[in-house]
């Protein structure tokens, strides 16, 4: 890990790490509003989207630390759109994917070729918030 730039990748690291809190923050939240006939369902959903999205604040902050940085203790900001039907809950966490998926390509990119143990994780990642992405978009479906 000789040619990788340690400080680059902490910043990004922490700017995961910031988001996927934030993320626990938006997805409990979503699951105390979603009402209607999916309401037991949805909850699960939101409520394991939480937790995940916890573990992989907390992975990224092992990452960072083992490359001796200093895991932040801020979220992201949260942009909500005060809309709480279901549609607009389901949209909201697309948005939220999507720019995982782009946090996460922003770490491939910076040690794509460098080292093998940051780009597999980078990787997975990418992969993982893409099914996401991907679930999310056909439970849409249903209201388009």
């Amino acid at each position: 890990m000789e040619n990788v730039d340690r400080s680059q990748v902490i910043n990004i690291l922490n700017e995961i790490m910031k988001y996927e809190l934030s993320g626990v923050v938006r997805y409990t939240h979503s699951s105390l509003m979603v009402v209607g006939p999916y309401r037991e369902s949805l909850i699960n959903y939101f409520k394991g989207q939480s937790s995940e999205s916890l573990l992989h604040a907390q992975s990224a902050g092992e990452l960072l630390t083992s490359l001796g940085g200093h895991p932040t203790q801020d979220i992201s900001i949260i942009e909500e759109s005060n809309q709480h039907s279901i549609s607009a809950l389901l949209t909201e966490s697309l948005h939220h994917e999507r720019k995982a998926v782009s946090l996460y390509k922003d770490l491939l990119g910076e040690v794509e070729g460098k080292s093998i143990y940051l780009e597999e994780y980078a990787k997975e990642m990418i992969k993982n918030e893409e099914i996401h992405s991907l679930t999310v978009e056909k439970m849409l479906k249903d209201y388009e």
